[in-house]
């Protein structure tokens, strides 16, 4: 060693610091890729992005070969620097190498190249997996080594490093996942799929027309009467009952009923019998097994009950995919956002609709409506005026009639 100019030796020292940077970001680089794009680039048939996940199978065996790298590079360029202090300044010198080989492994080979592989992982971890590939070969008896005795001192505390599996996403992780996307995704498609998402957790009841709300036909008014609705009627389909919607006899087709109810033989009779037989949802049926069953049916309509079987209200195939579709929600005139940032609600309103549309949290656990919420919060049906922060949000009472609250204002939150 005592042969070797300072020069060389200043040059085996920068290259033994580009070593450590090398592992240093590799190592951040590789932890940190984005699995679901991994697997995306894999299927691509990405080269690197294959070696990437053949390597990350078995983190320990690739922490083990980067670490036992990295220490190795390290300890030699110490070595090395010992060596070279004391050629220049004697034993004195090594304490003063040893701080500066500290302040330059910490800037080049540790914080700067960890903090570029967090940025742009893919750039430096897929060219690094060529390099691990063939080189965990190389040495792997000795990262075997060093993993056995690293993954019985885990096991002493119960973690099995060979068994272990990659964690999956879940429901609120994905929705996080989604929520802030930002301009990767157009808001129409988050609200798309956050709808999706809510399907698993959202039963029928969060999104029917209630009973007071729906629209149908008494089979004991006037057949003039009943004739005069049908061709007036905005809905294809209309409940056919006897003086409640609790006595329901069926479904009427507008369509269908419209040329017939020109015949002037056309009565009761013949609208009973081109009646549809009704379909019955239990009130907290879920909304993905609604979906299917009326696919299984071939139903676009239904009827909300409760357990003792009286009808809260109704659901519609459209209801189902406006649940999903989150632009036709947001476009609803029952939540109109003003320029201040406020918003203007009705209290009729479903409390899911509104959290689809703002991206807020409102429980939905107990009342279904902005009006029932708000009334549970009270404990009362506030007058028109008052002001509360619910759940965090501050709002007003801008109207309500005997029964309940018509419309809300919700100011902007102040951070």
């Amino acid at each position: 060693m005592d042969n070797i100019s300072l020069n060389i030796l200043f040059g085996i020292l920068v290259f033994l610091l580009l070593l450590s940077a090398f592992f240093s970001g590799s190592e951040t680089a590789l932890m940190t890729l984005n699995r679901y794009r991994l697997q995306y680039l894999v299927k691509k048939k990405h080269s690197g992005a294959r070696k990437a996940q053949k390597l990350l199978q078995r983190p320990d065996r690739l922490l083990g070969l980067i670490l036992l790298g990295n220490n190795f590079v390290n300890i030699l360029a110490s070595s090395l620097t010992t060596v070279i202090a004391m050629r220049l300044a004697g034993d004195t010198g090594i304490a003063i190498g040893a701080g500066l080989l500290t302040l330059a492994i910490l800037i080049f080979s540790e914080v700067a190249p960890k903090t570029l592989a967090a940025i742009k992982p893919e750039a430096l971890a897929f060219p690094a997996a060529w390099i691990y590939t063939p080189l965990l070969k190389l040495l792997y008896p000795i990262v075997w080594v060093v993993n056995l005795f690293a993954n019985l001192l885990l096991r002493i505390f119960g973690i099995n490093a060979a068994k272990h599996k990659q964690e999956t996403l879940g429901t609120e992780e994905l929705r996080s996942v989604v929520s802030e996307a930002g301009t990767l995704l157009p808001p129409r498609y988050q609200n798309m799929l956050l709808g999706i998402l809510d399907l698993e957790s959202a039963t029928s009841e969060d999104i029917m027309t209630p009973r007071n709300e729906i629209i149908g036909i008494d089979l004991d008014d006037p057949i003039e009467d009943i004739i005069e609705q049908i061709k007036n009627s905005p809905h294809t389909r209309l409940p056919a009952y006897k003086k409640t919607i609790d006595r329901v006899i069926g479904f009427v087709h507008v369509r269908v009923l419209v040329s017939l109810s020109d015949d002037p033989y056309f009565n009761k009779e013949t609208l009973i019998k081109s009646l549809s037989k009704p379909t019955f949802i239990p009130e907290s049926m879920p909304l993905h097994v609604q979906i299917q069953n009326f696919k299984t049916k071939k139903v676009r309509v239904g009827l909300i009950v409760d357990e003792y079987g009286d009808v809260q209200g109704l659901i519609t195939l459209d209801d189902l995919l406006q649940g999903i579709i989150g632009e036709i929600v947001s476009e609803d005139a029952d939540i109109k956002k003003q320029s201040d940032g406020s918003y203007l609600v009705d209290g009729t309103v479903t409390i899911r609709e509104f959290n689809q549309i703002t991206q807020w949290s409102l429980p939905t656990e107990g009342p279904k409506t902005l009006n029932g919420l708000i009334i549970e919060f009270m404990e009362t049906i506030p007058q028109a005026g008052t002001s509360i922060v619910l759940h965090g949000h501050p709002l007003e009472i801008l109207t309500r009639d005997k029964k309940g609250i018509k419309l809300v204002k919700f100011y902007p939150t102040k951070n």
